[in-house]
């Protein structure tokens, strides 16, 4: 009976080294284990770029390779087709970083604010609580009342429940809306990158 090995790679993979193995970019397994070790040290890529950069690699190009080893070996593909190699140098410069969340931060907030602000004044609610205020306690009210408190309480309250988010800690095992939304991104811009580099014949694949 001949030896099966069994490859499965993500659909996006982030590497930091120029010298991609395969061990790098899928996991393998196989019941021999001379030709597990030999085909987890086997180079797919090298990158000569010097900055970030992605690349789209055909898992025909990876069956190709070990098939150059071992030509007998049956292989299962339990994974991608095609998949995204994102290369990203290993140096970071961390105060640079640190500028760029401290600016994200900073526009995300001002524009929160911004958003609830116009909103308020668009719907007029200091007016719509003073006349509420009025009905209720039959007395014109002094500009700062329980509702404008719980309304300010229940609106960031409501945005940390939104969010699933108190600092570091989740309220709950849930994905995030946002983290929702970025892994929805994600597999739309892999999706697009890949059919682009097919189309414009830039994939790393069979001949």
């Amino acid at each position: 009976m001949s030896d099966i090995l069994y490859l499965k790679a993500e659909r996006s993979i982030k590497i930091e080294n120029k010298e991609v193995k395969i061990k790098n970019i899928a996991k393998i397994e196989c019941t021999n284990c001379q030709i597990l070790n030999k085909v987890k040290e086997l180079i797919i890529l090298t990158i000569k770029d010097k900055t970030n950069n992605k690349y789209v690699i055909s898992v025909l190009k990876i069956i190709e390779l070990i098939h150059g080893i071992y030509p007998e070996l049956e292989i299962n593909n339990v994974g991608e087709m095609d998949f995204v190699i994102e290369y990203v140098q290993q140096k970071k410069n961390l105060l640079l970083e640190y500028i760029e969340v401290l600016l994200i931060c900073l526009i995300v907030f001002t524009g929160a604010a911004f958003t609830i602000m116009t909103f308020n004044n668009d719907v007029a609610v200091e007016r719509l609580f003073a006349q509420v205020y009025s009905i209720i306690m039959n007395e014109k009210t002094s500009g700062f009342t329980i509702l404008e408190m719980s309304y300010s309480i229940g609106l960031g309250a409501g945005i940390l429940v939104f969010y699933n988010h108190i600092g570091g800690r989740k309220l709950t095992t849930d994905p995030t809306p946002i983290q929702v939304e970025m892994r929805i991104y994600e597999d739309e811009v892999n999706t697009a990158l890949i059919k682009n580099y097919t189309r414009e014949d830039k994939r790393i694949d069979v001949s």
